[in-house]
């Protein structure tokens, strides 16, 4: 005996089902060094570890407009920006008391950066209060350990010629 066919489902409306999609959050960051392999890191005035220039990217803005717009106002630098190096996919996670969603983070190559022209940033707004070039194991203990980790796989990214796939900043695949 057959089993009896289900009822179709009436369609949803085109706006309940693009209400109803997930939001995840995203980010973007620029990984600039110089010569020897050390990378630029900023020190914010409104946390604790240290961060590479980067933000959240506002809503309707591509992550590479993001990416070039925070540069451009943490630390002065308007440069095109290189390829794509790092996803990363962050699961909701707590940290400093509160639990951050889900969301994306990725990694631009920024290109070279001389000592000198570190010397020379300019920042605008009071959000960043210092800056330095540090080879990845002394930067380490600056940053979060995601990031640190996440800074990682962007560096191997370059001497690959690769797209480093992350998640938590750890390589996958």
């Amino acid at each position: 005996m057959d089993s009896p066919a289900a009822e179709p489902r009436a369609p949803r409306p085109v706006e309940q089902y693009l209400r109803e999609l997930p939001r995840k959050r995203i980010a973007a960051g620029v990984v600039l060094r110089d010569g020897a392999g050390r990378v630029l890191l900023l020190q914010t005035s409104y946390k604790a570890n240290w961060e590479v220039p980067g933000g959240v990217v506002e809503e309707g803005e591509s992550p590479w407009a993001a990416a070039v717009r925070e540069l451009r106002e943490e630390v002065g630098l308007s440069r095109p920006l290189g390829r794509l190096l790092v996803v990363d996919h962050v699961a909701e996670h707590p940290h400093e008391g509160v639990v951050r969603p889900e969301g994306v983070a990725m990694l631009f190559d920024g290109g070279l950066i001389t000592a000198e022209r570190v010397a020379g940033l300019v920042f605008g707004d009071g959000e960043i209060v210092a800056a330095r070039l540090c080879p990845l194991d002394e930067a380490g203990p600056l940053l979060r350990p995601m990031l640190a980790a996440r800074l990682g796989a962007a560096l191997e990214a370059v001497a690959e010629g690769v797209v480093a796939l992350c998640e938590q900043g750890r390589r996958v695949g």
